[in-house]
């Protein structure tokens, strides 16, 4: 985010089968069943756990890696590997391993459940007396006592998955505020008898449930289908909804041996990524339901698929129909509009994500990854939904419930209301659509005039406060009016904004606007424009400040529909100076001067995103880097760096492919310096992705957008000069 947003937040077609309606209903309140239970089932990590740790006092020992739980993926109950917990316990020693909960974006914990299960495997017999003791923390400051783990199970016998139920009503609570099991927050295993003799015991599918000894039959996935690419399998299923399935299991065989379990995924999603590493690779799967007791169901039908070289070309379009699934099958059933995060709230629809995926499903059509018929269909259900969800001013909010259309306040008190920059993002997306769905048929009519009513209806100069403001302003709340006082200026991510203000045919601000507000020469201006910096030889004309050119999503949210090329202000062509903003962040990665491991000219891209300590960061060079790579960065500035991105996706996917290919393409972000990868997608990630590669390799987004009959007159208003870089 820039610091606008900052500042915001502060205050405040593979296959028919898988795109059809059902399987959007079929995940919703999919996540907080996920959510509520699912403590550990795997990382997409390797070596060690990223959300653990672990310490030691001699002479008793514990294996660690960087001081994290080591993972192990020989042995598993999910997949792709387990928690490992290698000790030796001796007399005067101690040591203890936290395995900490996963803090998913826009959660808060909330566990259902009496019991934290999970299960164990041991190379070797060990004693229950020899087992390590267990205690658990909240997040707001309260523990339990270490509790001896002999008190709830057996003798471990080996080479056999054993299940250990620990009753959360069992460990007294050891602290000034008393232990909340609705907010556990980390396990802790810790040293219990010392019987100084080495032990190993794996860990996985650590839950929050009910314990049960009933069981339900579950239905057996059907539909299975595989999909082959260069180095993976995708795998798309059909699963009846059932309230005792807790997540699916994927089982593979490959020269004809048995099959065996490479990995589970989550209730709700009715796909899998599975990775082979290498072309020609041929491999059977099936799929199974499993309840949160580890009961399964009978296995699907098996299918068969085999990986195959492909050209850059094949891909590019590998990213943009995998990014653009993020938006289809992942979207919210009922408003057709795009989720906040995945895995993330079922019913929170982002309405700048949603925009952005617009134009992916533009670019879905004319690719043919989706017929035009179901183009239309979904185009239909989201501007429906947005003709009756709340609205102020015509401005729509930053989120809302998809499920009512109703605001969804988010960033504080203030948040109530309008969000106009996010408004704008999703009428850069509608205002595309009309352009490009132009037959003369009823469905296509009724879209263009949904649209056309929605575009006329935002009151643009309502935000300028009042008549003598020089600016736009971004929020504006029914209950406290322009309290958040947030004016638009920049450089960031809001020049749509601006563009569209002026080129409203209703409710249009003055063109001056766009230099006294955009381009800060207002007198209420904040800060300078035209900052003009030279890095590694790369000039740009626009920079953030002094020292740092910003992140990379500046260069794309605003020119996804809105094409820069050919035009300039005063201070720059947009073209030119984000083509080059995209090249110094490669060299900022070649130069890497935080020395993080994996930074090379085949792995770059600082931009906004949610880093490994799980909170958002504004990630840009030399002002905020942890290690932390976005791979939207690279890849969504495609249309003005091809060969550069083409290096960073043939890299990510070919050599990191197994950490960070997901159901939705790229992970949304990655940190090799803290063997992180994330196991979440934003919405407003995916869609630059498959927007910005067809704009390098087509120009259809900027071509649609740009022939909006809107948009010639306001560039003529503000005064932009013809410049062919």
């Amino acid at each position: 985010m820039s610091t606008s947003r900052t500042h915001l937040i502060a205050v405040l077609v593979a296959c028919a089968a898988c795109l059809h309606i059902g399987g959007l209903r079929a995940q919703a309140q999919a996540f907080d069943r996920f959510a509520n239970h699912t403590f550990f089932a795997g990382s997409p990590s390797s070596d060690y756990y990223p959300y653990s740790r672990g310490n030691i006092s001699a002479p008793s020992t514990l294996k660690l890696l960087h001081d994290r739980i080591p993972l192990q993926s020989a042995h598993f109950k999910s997949g792709p590997n387990a928690l490992e917990l290698s000790w030796a316990s001796n007399a005067n020693g101690g040591w203890d391993a936290t395995v900490q909960a996963v803090h998913w974006r826009n959660a808060d914990p909330a566990w259902q459940g009496d019991t934290l299960a999970f299960w164990v495997w041991t190379p070797e017999t060990i004693r229950a007396a020899d087992m390590p003791s267990i205690a658990l923390a909240d997040d707001q400051g309260g523990h339990t006592t270490a509790t001896p783990l002999q008190r709830f199970t057996r003798d471990i016998p080996a080479q056999t998955w054993v299940r250990i139920a620990v009753d959360l009503r069992a460990l007294p609570s050891a602290s000034l505020r008393p232990f909340q099991s609705l907010r556990l927050d980390q396990v802790i295993f810790s040293q219990s008898a010392a019987d100084a003799h080495a032990h190993t015991l794996l860990l996985d599918e650590v839950r929050v449930d009910t314990d049960s000894t009933a069981q339900h039959a579950l239905s057996a996935p059907a539909a299975l289908t595989a999909t082959g690419f260069e180095r993976h399998v995708d795998l798309e299923w059909q699963a009846a909804e059932d309230a005792s399935t807790a997540e699916y299991v994927i089982y593979r065989s490959q020269h004809g041996e048995s099959f065996r379990q490479v990995g589970v995924q989550r209730y709700g999603v009715h796909r899998f990524t599975d990775w082979l590493g290498a072309p020609d690779q041929e491999a059977s799967y099936q799929v199974a339901a499993r309840d949160g007791e580890m009961h399964e169901s009978q296995r699907s039908t098996a299918a068969t698929a085999r990986t195959h070289s492909m050209t850059d070309e094949e891909l590019l379009t590998m990213v943009q129909r995998a990014s653009f699934r993020y938006y289809w099958d992942g979207a919210e059933p009922n408003s057709g509009m795009a989720l906040e995060s995945q895995p993330g709230p079922d019913h929170m629809v982002a309405m700048g994500a949603s925009g952005f995926g617009v134009m992916a499903l533009v670019v879905a059509v004319d690719r043919g990854f989706i017929t035009r018929e179901q183009g239309v269909e979904r185009m239909l259900r989201i501007v429906r939904f947005l003709d009756a969800a709340d609205k102020y001013h015509g401005a729509w909010p930053h989120f809302l419930d998809g499920r009512t259309g109703k605001t969804v306040s988010l960033f504080g008190i203030y948040d109530d209301g309008a969000d106009l920059v996010e408004t704008s993002f999703m009428l850069q997306g509608l205002l595309t659509a009309r352009q490009y769905f132009r037959a003369d048929t009823p469905q296509e009519r009724e879209l263009r005039d949904l649209i056309n009513r929605q575009w006329r209806g935002v009151e643009w100069d309502w935000f300028r406060a009042t008549p003598q403001h020089d600016a736009l302003y971004w929020h504006w709340s029914p209950h406290y009016a322009f309290h958040i006082a947030n004016r638009l200026e920049g450089w960031n991510e809001v020049m749509i904004t601006y563009l569209l203000a002026i080129a409203s045919p209703t409710h249009p601000v003055p063109a001056s606007l766009y230099s006294t507000g955009y381009t800060r020469q207002g007198p209420g201006s904040h800060g300078q424009y035209g900052i003009k910096e030279t890095y590694f030889g790369i000039p740009l004309e626009q920079g953030y400040l002094p020292g740092t050119p910003g992140p990379l999503f500046f260069t794309q949210y605003s020119y996804m529909g809105y094409d820069p090329r050919g035009v300039r202000d005063r201070f720059t062509n947009y073209f030119r100076n984000n083509r080059n903003e995209a090249l110094m962040s490669q060299a900022y990665s070649v130069n890497n001067p935080g020395h993080f491991k994996g930074y090379a000219a085949n792995s770059w891209g600082l931009t906004a995103v949610d880093g490994p300590d799980d909170r958002y960061h504004e990630y840009k060079p030399f002002n905020e880097d942890d290690g932390t790579i976005a791979p939207t960065g690279a890849v969504s500035s495609y249309c003005y760096t091809p060969e550069a991105s083409l290096l960073a996706i043939r890299h990510w996917y070919r050599d990191l492919g197994q950490h960070l290919w997901s159901i939705y393409g790229f992970r949304d972000a990655f940190n090799e310096q803290d063997n992180w990868y994330s196991s979440t997608n934003m919405g407003l990630n995916q869609a630059p992705q498959v927007v910005m590669i067809e704009n390098g390799r087509s120009g259809l987004i900027w071509k649609n957008f740009m022939s909006a009959p809107e948009i010639a007159p306001m560039q003529k208003a503000i005064g932009l000069q013809a410049d062919h870089d």
